[in-house]
């Protein structure tokens, strides 16, 4: 098999051992054993809990990842091929990727969603906070996409886990509050929903810390980037964009410093 083949699998087979190890090992927990009679999913949810993940969840979280896997030339898949056409190693490509996902307007949108509803607290506090939001034009996180100007088409199906896992254990709310904002943004501003909106309750529902939210997007986008790579290194050439200068017009007197 050829040798970055080979890698794009390890490297889909692994982060996610890394991200669950990586919390485990953070609170001083023992490292559950690797096994392989999970799949992807069922895999994170054991190393993470060292408990046998529930069937519900595991599908859940499957989804998800199906979900996120691969998006287009979003920021961070640009960023693997920029970083790939230079003819630079899968690992230093996938990095990149990783760097552009930790932003917050990227991969962090769902993260930010979970500390809003947080900072709100209750379904009875939504429509000032909303109100007030809009007042400072502050953005509200996980609303509208620079592509998608109708609904999200991911959107629903996270939307229905979501209601789903807040039946289960008890707790609406949380939906409750997003779905209230949800309305409020479609009405106000014509603005719809997106991935990132849903999957925050998603993963809070399934017990998984904020702070892991960016780094589970990053192990299904993995196979998406990987996947990008190995397309753009078949038939590569480099990124080379052009720049338009849009600055003061040619032959602009400029006032020598001494005399200012």
């Amino acid at each position: 098999m050829p040798e970055n083949n080979q890698i794009a699998i390890q490297l889909v087979a692994q982060i996610g051992i890394i991200a669950a190890y990586f919390h485990r090992a953070r609170l001083g927990l023992p490292l559950p054993a690797i096994r392989t009679d999970l799949n992807e999913a069922a895999h994170f949810l054991w190393l993470m809990t060292g408990q046998e993940p529930s069937k519900e969840a595991t599908q859940t979280l499957d989804v998800a990842y199906v979900l996120h896997a691969e998006h287009g030339f979003n920021a961070s898949t640009f960023t693997a091929r920029v970083v790939a056409s230079t003819l630079s190693d899968m690992y230093s490509s996938v990095s990149a990727a990783i760097g552009a996902l930790k932003g917050p307007l990227h991969g962090g949108a769902n993260e930010g969603v979970i500390h809003m509803l947080e900072e709100i607290g209750s379904p009875a506090k939504v429509d000032p906070w909303i109100d007030e939001a809009l007042a400072q034009k502050k953005k509200i996180m996980g609303i509208g996409h620079r592509v998608y100007k109708v609904l999200d088409p991911r959107a629903p199906h996270l939307k229905a886990m979501a209601i789903k896992l807040s039946e289960q254990l008890g707790e609406a709310k949380w939906i409750q509050m997003s779905e209230r904002i949800a309305t409020i943004m479609k009405e106000r501003k014509g603005l719809n929903a997106n991935v990132d909106f849903y999957s925050a309750t998603v993963y809070y529902s399934l017990g998984i810390p904020t702070d892991l939210f960016t780094p589970i997007f990053a192990i299904s986008r993995t196979s998406g980037w990987t996947a990008h790579i190995l397309e753009q290194l078949a038939d590569n050439r480099l990124f080379r964009p052009l720049s338009e200068y849009v600055g003061p017009e040619v032959g602009k007197k400029v006032v020598p410093i001494d005399q200012r």
